[in-house]
């Protein structure tokens, strides 16, 4: 009898510790679903801007690299004597 009880006073014990009932501990997996969709939410969001940042600038480089081909070759163009 001792046994038994002491047995439910365990059971009892880890529920309370656990954080009570089914639907508590089903309410606390589920935030923590939640939790884990926002982050991986903000993390593609943020891998997306990343990107997008990047492109951004690879596109402004290849432009400055051609204005100053372009600017190059033009310089060179008018610094060759006429007639040549």
């Amino acid at each position: 009898m001792i046994r038994k009880f002491a047995l439910l006073a365990t059971m009892a014990a880890l529920v309370v510790a656990c954080g009570g009932t089914e639907e508590n501990m089903e309410a606390k997996a589920k935030a923590a679903e939640d939790s884990a969709k926002a982050a991986m939410a903000k993390i593609e969001a943020d891998a997306q801007a990343a990107t997008a940042k990047m492109d951004s600038i690879a596109n402004a480089a290849k432009d400055t690299i051609a204005n100053a081909v372009e600017g190059a070759v033009d310089a060179v163009k008018e610094a060759a004597p006429a007639g040549h």
